[in-house]
């Protein structure tokens, strides 16, 4: 894997020659923001929503070493206390917006990924047709099936509009009954619950379920280990209280110490959207739901009742509000530096959270140390780039300070920060093989391109909802497919794409998803048919362009 800065040699060079004699070393910045989200009552377990800002953290995509999320959350099995389970069994959903080091055709413009973790990552599902393993063998790759007729879901991740810069992208997971409970996984006694977790999205240009984890993704790993039986989310409640974070693995940095000793670090150009107000908003309305909100109203709907909205019931919903607090634990270091030896940044002096009404949560920026810059898509305030180890009066910490403060013989001014020469990336591919689950039964209608904003170009094709590979490969008998097949031809006619389901923000603008996933199904295939990606490559790979 690359670096994502210049090889070592070549960025000597670019110094000015008095800075040969001081060593100029590769390091990083990494660690998490925390919101100061407040608890709501544990009885709110069924799913969450919220909106959180999109936009691109630095001015340069630096490489696939790069990775972060923006501000999302982990949503794990509940567990009454005192009945936690003995046994280890990490498992949640843990998607949200950012960059990955897997993300084969990435931009600055961040991409969404769903993110289900089968216990203690025993299997990834990120959306349709990506996830963990190979297709020889798969650990999630058929781990989430499409809902929606009118989106495409990338086998990269799902696509925000480029240039998206601080509006809100606003989504959360809800339980669907769109299976029956079985007794069974794979032929054994091992129960498989009922429980569709459900990605819904209210963006600028796309309303309404998306994808879903399919119950058996969560329950197979029960049929290998029977002690997962019922701790995995077919089944489980979740935990409304959740971590409201932002997790950074990996931003470009260098360091050098001078010849007095000190020690100096340069991080590439980090940003913050910033409003007209002088303040950021990264986080809005971060809701819990009880089953009331959605589920009661569909399982009525399925057994022959009145059709449900499709709009969460306020009611049924409790919205979190933010408390004074936040802190940051980002640290700059020189790896392999030990995780008890990364020293932090000195937050605080630059960055203050605020809560401009109680269910907004951002930060305001010290005028001094951070600068505001105009780009085509919207304003971004620039954190400090340079700092210089000092000590916050017990422990070392990393002081923000401005660049004329750096001695110029360490060259740190010199150093850039562009995205290093890579390999073209390889296309992302689904199996061919004419005796596989991608084409026995098949799909109904394709092949179909879709060109994104990303520099790639999308095969896909539109499948019989009951036979796409997901469902295919989701444990389920030719009669329960055909039952699950009634029921998504419902909602594909009375849930549409413009409706409302989550609650409006009230706050900021909402972020669009790249216009060329926006689909319209084929004549005759406008309910129970959906697209499916069967292939994703750099456009300049493509031999067609029709």
């Amino acid at each position: 894997m690359k670096h994502a800065l210049r090889p070592f040699a070549a960025l000597l060079l670019a110094l000015p020659l008095s800075a040969a004699t001081a060593e100029v070393k590769q390091a990083e910045m990494a660690g998490y923001l925390f919101g100061p989200a407040e608890k709501v009552p544990e009885e709110f377990n069924a799913g969450f929503s919220l909106y959180a800002a999109a936009w691109p953290l630095l001015e340069k995509y630096p490489g696939h070493k790069f990775q972060t999320g923006l501000w999302g959350t982990w949503m794990h099995p509940q567990h009454e206390k005192g009945h936690e389970p003995t046994l280890k069994c990490y498992t949640d959903i843990e998607g949200g917006l950012g960059w990955w080091r897997d993300t084969r055709f990435p931009t600055a413009t961040p991409k969404f990924i769903m993110g289900g973790v089968g216990p203690n990552f025993s299997a990834i599902a990120n959306g349709p047709g990506y996830g963990a393993g190979t297709w020889e063998k798969p650990r999630g790759l058929y781990g989430v099936a499409q809902l929606s007729p009118w989106l495409l879901f990338p086998l990269d991740g799902l696509n925000l509009k480029q240039g998206t810069c601080g509006e809100l992208f606003g989504y959360g997971y809800l339980p669907l009954p769109l299976t029956n409970p079985k007794a069974t996984t794979d032929g054994k006694n091992v129960p498989t619950g009922d429980q569709s977790w459900t990605l819904f999205l209210n963006t600028g240009n796309f309303k309404g379920p998306v994808a879903f984890f399919t119950p058996y993704f969560w329950s197979h790993s029960a049929a290998d280990k029977s002690e997962f039986t019922g701790l995995t989310l077919d089944s489980r409640a979740v935990s409304p209280n959740k971590a409201i974070q932002m997790e950074t693995q990996y931003v470009p940095s260098v360091q050098a110490t001078d010849s007095k000793g000190g020690t100096y670090a340069r991080v590439a150009p980090t940003s913050f959207p910033i409003g007209p107000d002088g303040t950021s908003t990264v986080l809005h309305r971060i809701t819990a739901y009880k089953k009331a909100a959605l589920w009661d109203d569909v399982k009525t709907w399925f057994t022959g009742g009145t059709p449900a909205s499709g709009a969460l019931k306020p009611e049924a919903s409790v919205v979190h509000t933010f408390s004074k607090g936040g802190g940051s634990n980002w640290k700059i270091y020189v790896p392999p530096t030990p995780r008890d030896e990364k020293i932090p940044l000195d937050w605080k002096a630059f960055a203050t959270s605020t809560v401009p009404e109680p269910t907004t949560f951002g930060y305001r920026w010290d005028q001094q140390l951070t600068h505001k810059k105009a780009t085509p898509h919207g304003t971004l305030v620039t954190l400090p780039e340079y700092f210089r180890l000092g000590t916050d009066g017990k422990k070392p910490e990393w002081k923000a300070i401005a660049a004329k403060d750096v001695p110029p013989e360490l060259g740190l001014a010199a150093v850039t920060f562009d995205p290093p020469t890579e390999k073209p990336q390889e296309p992302r591919t689904t199996p061919d093989d004419a005796e596989s689950c991608w084409k026995k039964p098949g799909p109904a209608a394709g092949p179909f391109l879709a060109h994104l904003g990303d520099g790639s170009v999308v095969t896909y094709h539109w499948y019989r909802f009951a036979d796409q590979p997901a469902i295919l490969n989701a444990d389920l008998t030719p009669e329960e497919r055909e039952q699950l097949q009634s029921r998504v031809e419902k909602l594909h006619l009375a849930w549409t794409k413009d409706r409302d389901y989550l609650a409006a923000p009230t706050t900021g603008k909402l972020a669009d998803l790249d216009p060329a996933l926006i689909l319209t199904p084929p004549k005759g295939m406008e309910a129970g048919y959906v697209p499916i990606a069967t292939r994703q490559e750099l456009e300049a790979r493509t031999t067609s362009k029709k």
